[in-house]
């Protein structure tokens, strides 16, 4: 039994280090320079002495440090993404976009969640831009001043998605939310709706929304909606709970705009449990096109975005100013569709 000071520290030392690019080279037989070069480019050895290699990375475990090799060329390789929430789907087609792309030329995405309201993104922003990505995509246009700091002085590519504006910190892929709710006043004043009402979350996009729709209709000389609204995220039980306590209270409204499809859903079941036809009784329109909508019954009716396009166009921005290139445009409008179903 070993006795001598310092020799458990030594032991339990060796026996949670990382496996080091090092390690890798002696168990090989080569030098650190040749393990290097079968990561970065393994076309430059020999066929056995790659395969030598890449068996003991197999049997170690060993992960290459990209940090580290990222900053001898100014490159990691990652590019970082924060969106509000994953619970809600309509953001899960715009990563999953922007994450094929990326892969295709080699970056790698990492995901940051900032909450409702983005109350964690100034912290995220800190510990994400530590790791040096070569590029950040946001959610939205509205950033604290810390934030719009620390993104200038990185120096790096960066695309705010998901919202519109003529001044973006760099590129803006998005649409504008106050347009998306004066669109949906005319479309139901103009089916012969009268009596309005507005189930929406408390996030700044979908306050937009709510401020166009509620804006067009005094415009139109439209009764202003009656409003429920509450903390993000929204849920199906919240869309249901907000109608019942509408109807609760005396408010009996022939169409409502929902902040998202998933409270338009629980609107739906509301009033099919009281005994409100849709679409004769009550229209209801929800956001984000997700693809339950179109197999509820009654199918929901919906402001449709082109998810992907968010994600694609943003990760094809990116590659062009990592290229040494400018993307075609700095603000791109995706635009939106009102898609009329069964629910008005």
């Amino acid at each position: 039994m070993n006795t001598k000071p310092g020799a458990g520290r030594t032991a339990l030392a060796r026996a949670t280090d990382a496996i080091t690019l090092e390690d890798v080279a002696k168990l090989a037989g080569v030098s650190p320079m040749t393990v290097s070069r079968v990561l970065n480019r393994p076309e430059l050895v020999a066929t056995a002495t790659r395969r030598r290699i890449r068996q003991v990375i197999e049997r170690t475990g060993y992960v290459p440090n990209l940090l580290a090799g990222g900053l001898a060329s100014r490159r990691s390789r990652l590019v970082a993404a924060i969106v509000p929430s994953i619970t809600n789907g309509v953001f899960v087609e715009t990563i999953q976009a922007l994450t094929d792309r990326l892969w295709q030329e080699g970056y790698q995405l990492m995901l940051g969640l900032a909450g409702y309201p983005a109350a964690r993104e100034d912290a995220l922003l800190s510990a994400v831009l530590g790791r040096r990505p070569d590029a950040v995509c946001l959610t939205g246009i509205e950033h604290s001043a810390d934030v719009r700091k620390r993104l200038m002085a990185a120096r790096i590519p960066v695309v705010e998605t998901w919202d519109l504006t003529p001044t973006p910190l760099d590129m803006v892929v998005g649409f504008s939310h106050e347009g998306v709710g004066i669109a949906v006043a005319r479309h139901l004043v103009g089916k012969g709706r009268r009596r309005f009402a507005l189930v929406s979350a408390d996030d700044v996009r979908a306050l937009a929304r709510k401020r166009g729709f509620t804006a067009e209709l005094v415009r139109l000389d439209q009764p202003a909606p009656a409003c429920v609204v509450f903390e993000a995220p929204s849920t199906l039980a919240l869309g249901r709970a907000s109608m019942a306590a509408m109807l609760d209270r005396g408010d009996v409204p022939d169409a409502v705009f929902c902040s998202s499809d998933a409270l338009a859903h629980g609107v739906l079941e509301e009033t099919r449990t009281r005994g409100i036809r849709v679409p004769r009784d009550i229209a209801i329109l929800g956001f984000g096109g997700l693809e339950f909508t179109r197999h509820t019954s009654p199918a929901l009716s919906t402001v449709d975005i082109d998810r992907s396009a968010i994600g694609r166009i943003a990760a094809e921005a990116i590659l062009a100013r990592l290229g040494g290139q400018q993307p075609p445009l700095r603000i791109v409008d995706v635009g939106f569709t009102i898609v009329d179903r069964e629910t008005t």
